[in-house]
């Protein structure tokens, strides 16, 4: 289970929550300055609810840890916490074996709703380069969390 953090930062528009090391969990919070990793732990409680994406890689052992964490929100031990949704980031290029594609289905169900995004070798490489110049998924990836994080 992910610890829960001690103080609470209000005004985050999102926590961009990793489930395990590797999980590109600052890489996706760095794709809007207004962003922030949460750094493997749920957000404090705060008076409103915090706004949550969880993120893994497609690897085993990312998505059985995806698995755990969303089976740990799901059993509301983080009633805090409005989860948005998970984002599947690849672990390598090329399309999933099957029987991770299966996991991945799996493990996607317990989630309000999925992205998947493919490698992104820049990423690996440390690079940053410029929304417009990612992968579309990526792109729509950001789109609908604005829109899901903007205020009503």
């Amino acid at each position: 289970m992910l610890p829960i953090a001690a103080r609470p930062v209000p005004g985050v528009p999102l926590w961009v929550l990793g489930a395990h090391g590797g999980s590109g969990e600052s890489t996706l919070a760095d794709l809007d300055d207004r962003w922030r990793a949460a750094g493997h732990w749920w957000p404090a409680p705060c008076p409103q609810a915090s706004p949550t994406v969880l993120v893994t890689r497609t690897s085993s052992q990312g998505l059985m840890r995806a698995r755990a964490v969303l089976t740990q929100w799901a059993s509301r031990t983080v009633p805090h916490i409005e989860l948005l949704g998970l984002v599947l980031m690849a672990d390598a290029p090329g399309r999933l074996p099957r029987p991770l594609r299966d996991l991945s289905k799996l493990v996607a169900g317990g989630a309000p709703r999925t992205w998947s995004l493919p490698w992104v070798e820049a990423w690996r490489l440390g690079q940053a380069p410029a929304l417009d110049d990612l992968p579309r998924q990526v792109r729509r990836l950001v789109k609908d969390l604005v829109s899901l994080t903007a205020p009503r």
